[in-house]
């Protein structure tokens, strides 16, 4: 205990008297944690993180090409955004292709529990992934924020796959026009 108040007050004078040891500048709690997750990464092979800064660890673009499913043959890109309030508070994760998705507004915002209330410290970067790999193999037309695509889901999962298909090809849905999105 004696020495931590002598630590403290070492640190005091020295930070009062101009020393250098106070005024380096020290790594975030979210810098530190997602330099941690990132070590860790297991991408599955459908997916591939582009950082266009490599000094930037906390913004950084996520690349899904699903192999299977609905969206089999896509490219879709999402951002993320980590605050620094990570790992206590999720990163914002908005998804930069349009698509055509009962789980994924046409603004990019991303309907997934574990970015919203099912959040927890000790999830991490790759389970925000696999998240949101498994919104393409499986849709959740039951947690919309496009209630179009859902309630089709729902009611004709023919006329959704032929939706999705045409919109990943570069077309219009109802009034909406999709970019192609087919790597």
């Amino acid at each position: 205990m004696i020495k931590l108040f002598s630590l403290k007050q070492q640190k005091k004078e020295e930070e009062s008297a101009g020393g250098t040891k106070g005024s380096s500048k020290k790594a975030s709690a979210a810098q530190l944690r997602i330099q941690k997750d990132i070590n860790e990464l297991n991408l599955p092979k459908t997916c591939e993180i582009d950082f266009s800064d490599q000094d930037d660890l906390l913004n950084f673009k996520l690349v899904i090409c699903p192999d299977e499913g609905f969206y089999k043959a896509g490219k879709f890109v999402f951002s993320f955004k980590v605050g620094q309030g990570y790992p206590h508070d999720p990163p914002k994760v908005k998804c930069e292709t349009m698509v055509y998705h009962p789980n994924i507004d046409l603004e990019g915002n991303v309907c997934l529990n574990i970015l919203r209330e099912d959040w927890k410290p000790v999830l991490t970067i790759n389970s925000i992934i696999y998240g949101l790999q498994y919104l393409f193999l499986e849709p959740n037309p039951e947690d919309p924020l496009n209630k179009e695509a859902a309630e089709v889901l729902q009611n004709n999962r023919r006329l959704f796959e032929q939706n999705v298909q045409r919109s990943m090809r570069g077309g219009y849905i109802g009034s909406t026009y999709f970019e192609r999105c087919l790597k």
